[in-house]
């Protein structure tokens, strides 16, 4: 592997297969939710939904899951092992997210050098790996709420799991859309994902 690598090959493809996972998730999820919103207020049209009804969106919905889950699970256990975790997301004060929040609204943040993220990209992809985690819990517990009584008292009952379920998946979505403009902004950083360098 070359010095110039900013993303192992091991990165690379996991995170264009969360992405995926996490894109076909939300889809199908917005056709379930469909059959019974948890906010009236908030619909979803078809056209950015999954699965057609709610039988096919739940058959999207949990073959994809354990894509995500598999793949999660595993990007963390690699990120954890090979210390690319650590080394990438850590360390990180409050300081240093507020100083960088101030800078970026002025064009102030560095992207010189890409293998190093500033505190706001630290702390986004910190607050996405805890979401994702919650994500998963959420939905585990809508999914099977008698077997898995702990997470569904933990979660407040099952209907406020499902309110969780979608906050988390929001959470993700804002992240989602923060992300393709950071990109769009910065076009080098998307080379560095397909590529490496």
């Amino acid at each position: 592997m070359s010095h110039t690598t900013i993303h192992p090959v091991w990165v690379r493809a996991f995170h264009w297969i969360n992405a995926a996972a996490v894109i076909l998730m939300c889809m199908s999820g917005w056709q379930v939710y469909e059959a019974s919103p948890v906010f009236h207020a908030i619909r979803f049209p078809a056209s950015i939904t999954l699965g057609g009804w709610l039988g096919g969106a739940l058959l999207w919905h949990f073959a994809v899951m354990w894509i995500l889950v598999a793949n999660f699970a595993t990007y963390l256990v690699l990120g954890v092992v090979t210390g690319r975790l650590r080394r990438t997301i850590f360390p990180i004060t409050l300081g240093a997210i507020m100083t960088d929040l101030a800078a970026a609204p002025r064009g102030k943040l560095s992207h010189g050098d890409l293998s190093q993220y500033n505190a706001v990209q630290k702390a986004a992809y910190l607050v996405v790996i805890v979401d994702i985690v919650l994500v998963i819990l959420s939905g585990l517990t809508i999914w099977k709420p008698v077997q898995f009584p702990v997470l569904r008292m933990l979660m407040g009952g099952f209907d406020n799991a499902r309110i969780v379920h979608f906050a988390a998946m929001s959470v993700l979505v804002g992240f989602f859309a923060v992300h393709i403009v950071m990109v769009a902004l910065v076009p080098r950083s998307l080379l560095t994902m397909i590529w490496g360098r």
